[in-house]
């Protein structure tokens, strides 16, 4: 009897427990195209289960206790929702399909402009990456004065130091010279030839949308230049809401940042307005009497009107100032103090620019736009005993059509480039005054090939008045056998006609640098190609990777190399080229608040002159990024970064050593409208004048050494920011 008793009451709490172990199922779809998504975590924390969707969207997850649980649904790029759940379920509450929303960060990043595309960022061939968001604004934290580090701290770009001094750096892309690289200011190109020597150093971040980086050939759409890839800054436009943003940043090296943005739409008429004040004071953490940052004051102003003409037609025009004074070299010189034969170099810039677009939607499958920049440079570089100066005013102007639907999508245009500089100070001897202008016309067409392919052809067909035609053919290709698999292949070519203004001419402040001999140079030509593979998938519930891996190779025929001529330079096209090849490798790591970002960049660039072979001074072959960050949306957030750079070539015939570069980066939202920051920059305090010199000679005649690690070390910043 005691047996039947104990074998029912066992019986019972079988069932008891069966029952009270309930299902879950549900179907995840894109709110905006109501299309099922794939690899989408649906999970229960407290009680440690859950699952991922197929590709049809599905999920079902067995084994949840009776009562009541919390359900979390997170995908990268989406915004996560949270809610409780009772169980058992009503039957309405079961199988119910789930919208998920992109997050409003990555609503912004997938507006890409620089391809010029209606489609989103997936449905294009071209390889772009971008920075916008809230990585933005960290970066922005960190240098509130300029973009070095916001692009030095991306995988495949490296800002190169070419003063000791006056801190002026160029953008090298897979490791190629700065001037391979375009500069864009929302699509229209304002700082080339004598107005991109400082352009890094004096572009404030604060008032970016977005920042977009094409590698590669991308010079069907954007002309001469854009041989290694281009950089296109996008800033901001008014919402619907006003915004009044304040930034207040010093530093430990004595650096002062103030920034102020104002953006508001009144009906048909928008403004936006950016305003900078950024001071530098001289430091020299390796105490050898010269400056490691200089002393500079810089002002910039940058109004924009919106005008919205109807339902069809917006227009907007600008006008972007920067006025700066900046000196290096002697310390005591610098700081006013007495010096006996000092060294120093100072820099004087004014920059105002224009800018005006036109958008027109003929049809709904029609839109027209016509856009117009004039650029206004002029600069005083001067050193003991020299000085060298101009003006340089350029212009640009484009029409264009787009036109097509989901299936094919065209656009074609004409472009117009001037270029004209007037040299004012320097030697009459070697005058270096030009005037040039480049016609364009270009086409291009994206397909959907069907479902899964997408092709994407270009051709562009320019005329320089000093350098005759160049065509350049391009061709990228998109295969997408699974949502979360994505192959993109493309190349093309490309070209660059000479200038004097690069990075080698910039290190010698233009002295002694002889005219170019434009009947005896050919322009430079390139060719180049990438393939990446881009795959995202979820390791476990809450655990998601995401991966790209690039393969590059470009190749530049007849480059122009600066040349020793007695006591003179001279810039020669010797018998080779120069190729660059490697691999980038982007992961990322996403559990919960926390996420994990490695990078690696292997590039090999190589000089082949007259027969003989030789790595291209100033390239890091080997690069680490790692950036640990801990995130509470819109709260709170703290991150770690670590950077590597391999030995690298150095052209004096030496090799720099190897070095890491850390730092900390923080930030804790007060309330609604205020927040402070604090940033630990390269606490390791890696510096070359720490592991290597920087210069020889005297200290009144310094003959400097290629920079190839940082010279300013530890130092930290923070401050306050204020939005509306």
């Amino acid at each position: 009897m005691n047996i039947k008793i104990f074998l029912t009451g066992l019986a019972f709490f079988v069932l008891c427990g069966l029952s009270a172990q309930n299902t879950f199922k549900t179907r995840i779809v894109d709110a905006e195209i109501a299309e099922p998504m794939l690899g989408v975590s649906v999970f229960f924390p407290e009680l440690q289960i859950g699952g991922t969707t197929d590709d049809a969207g599905r999920v079902s997850i067995t084994g949840i206790a009776d009562g009541t649980h919390l359900l979390r649904i997170s995908n990268v790029g989406y915004e996560t929702i949270e809610k409780d759940l009772s169980f058992p379920l009503e039957d309405d509450q079961q199988d119910q399909t789930i919208r998920l929303h992109a997050s409003h960060e990555e609503m912004d990043e997938v507006v890409i402009q620089s391809t010029r595309s209606t489609r989103s960022i997936q449905d294009i061939p071209t390889r772009v990456e971008f920075i916008a968001g809230e990585e933005l604004a960290e970066k922005g934290n960190m240098k509130p004065g300029d973009i070095r580090m916001l692009l030095n701290e991306s995988t495949g770009i490296q800002t190169q130091q070419t003063s000791a001094t006056s801190y002026n750096s160029s953008i090298r892309i897979q490791g190629l010279d700065g001037k391979y690289t375009q500069l864009l200011r929302d699509g229209m190109p304002l700082y080339s030839g004598f107005s991109g020597g400082l352009s890094l150093m004096q572009i404030a971040p604060l008032d970016l949308k977005q920042v977009e980086v094409i590698k590669g050939a991308s010079s069907t759409l954007y002309g001469g230049g854009a041989i290694a890839g281009l950089v296109n800054l996008i800033t901001k436009t008014p919402g619907e809401e006003k915004e009044l943003s304040f930034m207040l940043n010093g530093t430990s090296a004595l650096g002062l940042d103030i920034s102020g943005f104002y953006s508001e739409k009144y009906g048909k008429v928008g403004t936006t307005v950016f305003a900078s004040y950024n001071k530098g004071t001289p430091y020299d953490p390796a105490e050898i009497g010269l400056t490691a940052i200089p002393e500079f004051d810089r002002f910039t102003l940058n109004p924009k009107l919106f005008l919205y003409l109807g339902d069809d037609t917006r227009m907007n025009a600008g006008v972007n100032i920067v006025s700066e004074r900046r000196l290096g070299g002697n310390l005591d010189y610098v700081k006013g103090e007495p010096a006996e034969d000092p060294y120093f170099e100072s820099n004087k810039t004014d920059r105002i620019s224009t800018q005006y677009q036109l958008t027109s939607d003929l049809s709904d499958s029609v839109r027209l736009e016509i856009k117009n920049s004039l650029n206004f440079y002029d600069r005083m570089v001067a050193i003991p005993e020299y000085s060298f100066g101009g003006q340089q005013f350029s212009s640009f102007s484009e029409i264009n059509l787009n036109w097509g639907n989901s299936a094919s999508e065209w656009i074609s245009g004409l472009n117009l480039w001037t270029d004209q500089f007037k040299q004012s100070d320097g030697q009459s001897a070697q005058d270096l005054s030009f005037s040039n202008s480049t016609l364009g016309a270009f086409a291009q067409n994206t397909w959907s090939v069907s479902e899964k392919w997408t092709l994407e052809s270009g051709f562009r067909l320019d005329y320089q008045n000093e350098y005759g035609w160049f065509p350049l053919p391009r061709l990228s290709l998109m295969y997408e056998p699974l949502p979360q698999l994505t192959f993109r292949t493309g190349g093309g070519l490309g070209y660059k006609t000479p200038t004097v203004f690069s990075e080698d001419a910039e290190r010698r402040q233009f002295r002694n640098i002889l005219p170019l001999d434009t009947e005896a140079l050919n322009a430079e030509r390139s060719v180049g190609g990438n393939f990446d593979i881009n795959y995202k998938v979820p390791l476990t519930a809450e655990i998601i990777m995401s991966s790209n891996v690039l393969f590059f190779y470009t190749q530049i025929q007849d480059p122009l190399v600066l040349t020793p001529v007695g006591s003179e330079f001279e810039f020669v096209q010797p018998d080779g080229r120069v190729d660059t090849k490697g691999v980038e490798v982007n992961l990322k790591w996403s559990y919960r608040d926390l996420k994990l970002f490695v990078g690696y960049t292997y590039a090999d660039v190589e000089e082949h002159y007259n027969g003989e072979t030789s790595d291209f001074p100033l390239v890091a072959k080997h690069r680490l990024n790692n950036v640990l960050m801990y995130e509470k949306h819109d709260n709170f957030w703290i991150g770690l970064e670590a950077y590597y750079y391999s030995p690298q070539e150095l052209s004096d015939g030496s090799t720099g050593q190897s070095y890491w570069i850390t730092g900390v980066m923080t930030e804790k939202k007060l309330g609604e409208h205020f927040s402070v920051f604090l940033n630990f920059e390269n606490f390791l305090d890696t510096r070359q004048t720490a592991f290597d010199t920087i210069y020889t000679g005297s200290l009144s005649d310094p003959q400097f050494r290629d920079i190839y690690a940082p010279v300013d070390g530890f130092v930290v910043n923070g401050g306050l920011k204020w939005k509306l």
